[in-house]
C-alpha cells in the first residue's frame, strides 16, 4: 500500500509543478490552443479561450511515469513486463497526440493535419501494442467482467487482439471527445484511475480469485496516473489556464483502456468510463441523425453533448460539475458491482468449506 500511495503523491506533486512550468513556457512563446470557428461548426462560445496554453498532457504522462518509477525504489516491487508494455503504448499514442497538437498550434487551426487519418493510425498502433501484450505477458485471453472467469469465455488470439484493440482505441477517442470543457476529461479520468487502483490492489490481496499479472504494479501505475491527473486539474479547472491537448487525451484514454484489459474488467469499462461513453455516443447519434435526415436535422444543438447543455443556457462550471457527479456515480456503481461479486464468491467459498 505504501508504494501505491507513494506513486500517487509523487506524481501529483510533479504534475502540479510541471504543469505550471509548461504554462510559463507556452506563455513566453506566445502560442496556444486554436478554437474551431463558425465556419467549422465549432463552439463559437469558446472563442475567448483561444490562445490558452495547451499540451499540458505531457506533464500528466511524464509525472505519472516518474511517480511509478519512484515507487519501485522500495524493496520488493518489481517492474512487470505488462506495465512496461502499457507505458510503451501510452507513450506512442501520447506522441501521436503531441504531433497533432504541435501542428494545430503551428498552423493556427484546431483540425491539425492528421485529423482525417489519425483514427486509422492510432488503431494500427493499438493493434500492435495489444499483440505485444498478448505474446509477451500472461494476460488472460478470456472475455471478462469483474474477473477472468466471469463470463470467462475463451477467445481465440486474433479475436482477443481485435476485441481489446477496438476497446482501447474507442476509449482513447472517447476521452478525446470529452476533452472540451475545462477539467472535464481530467476529472473523470481521475475517478477512473482511482477505480482501477482499488480493483488492482484488491486483486493483489486476493490472488487466487483474480489471477492477474503483477496486480500490485498495476495498482501503483494507476495511482500514479490518478495523482498526475489531480495535479494537472489544479491548473486545468475552470477557468483553465492550460489544456491537456491530444497528447493528454490519447495517452489517458489508452491508459484507461489498457487498465481494463490488464485487470480483466473489460465489460466493466463502459461503466467506469460512462461519461466518456455518453460523450462519444452523443457524437455518433448526432452524425447518424444528421446524415439520415439528408443533412437537415440535428438531435442536439451541438455535439459532444456538453456543448448542447451550454447552448441551453447552463454555465460551463455547472455542466462540468454535474457531469463529474454523473461520472462519480457510475464509477461508484462499478466498484459496488466489483465488490459485490467478490463478496458473493467469498460467501460461496466459505459455504463449501
Amino acid at each position: 500500500m505504501i508504494a501505491v500511495l507513494l506513486s500517487g503523491a509523487v506524481a501529483m506533486a510533479l504534475s502540479l509543478a510541471a504543469t505550471r512550468l509548461l504554462m510559463r513556457f507556452f506563455a513566453n512563446l506566445g502560442v496556444g490552443q486554436p478554437i474551431l470557428g463558425k465556419e467549422d461548426n465549432g463552439p463559437v462560445h469558446h472563442m475567448a479561450k483561444q490562445g490558452t496554453p495547451t499540451m499540458g498532457g505531457t506533464a500528466i504522462i511524464g509525472s505519472a511515469f516518474i511517480g511509478w518509477v519512484v515507487a519501485h525504489l522500495r524493496h520488493g516491487l518489481a517492474f512487470s513486463d505488462q506495465a512496461l508494455i502499457m507505458w510503451l503504448g501510452i507513450a506512442i499514442l501520447a506522441f501521436m497526440g503531441f504531433l497533432d497538437d504541435y501542428l494545430k498550434v503551428r498552423y493556427g487551426h484546431n483540425r491539425g493535419i492528421f485529423w482525417k487519418k489519425k483514427g486509422y493510425i492510432t488503431f494500427g498502433i493499438v493493434v500492435a501494442v495489444m499483440t505485444l501484450m498478448l505474446t509477451s505477458t500472461g494476460v488472460s485471453e478470456t472475455l471478462s467482467f469483474t474477473r477472468w472467469n466471469l463470463p470467462g469465455w475463451q477467445l481465440q488470439p486474433i479475436i482477443w487482439v481485435v476485441w481489446t484493440s477496438l476497446m482501447v482505441w474507442a476509449t482513447t477517442n472517447a476521452v478525446n471527445v470529452t476533452d472540451g470543457l475545462d477539467g472535464l476529461a481530467a476529472g473523470s479520468a481521475l475517478f477512473g484511475f482511482l477505480a482501477f487502483t482499488i480493483i488492482a490492489y484488491w486483486a493483489f490481496r486476493n490472488p487466487t480469485i483474480y489471477q492477474l499479472v503483477n496486480p500490485l504494479d498495476l495498482a501503483v501505475m494507476s495511482a500514479a496516473l490518478a495523482g498526475a491527473c489531480g495535479g494537472f486539474l489544479w491548473w486545468n479547472a475552470a477557468p483553465a489556464r492550460i489544456f491537456m491537448g491530444d497528447v493528454g487525451a490519447l495517452g489517458i484514454g489508452a491508459a484507461l483502456g489498457m487498465m481494463a484489459v490488464a485487470t480483466n474488467t473489460q465489460l466493466l469499462l463502459p461503466l467506469i468510463c460512462a461519461l466518456n461513453v455518453m460523450e462519444a455516443g452523443s457524437v455518433a447519434i448526432q452524425m447518424t441523425v444528421f446524415k439520415a435526415s439528408g443533412r437537415k436535422k440535428r438531435l442536439f444543438r451541438m455535439s459532444p453533448i456538453h456543448h448542447h447543455f451550454e447552448l441551453k443556457g447552463w454555465p460551463e462550471t455547472t455542466v462540468i460539475i454535474r457531469f463529474w457527479i454523473i461520472s462519480g456515480i457510475c464509477v461508484a456503481a462499478s466498484l459496488a458491482i466489483f465488490i459485490a461479486d467478490f463478496t458473493r464468491l467469498s460467501d460461496l467459498t466459505q459455504g463449501l468449506k
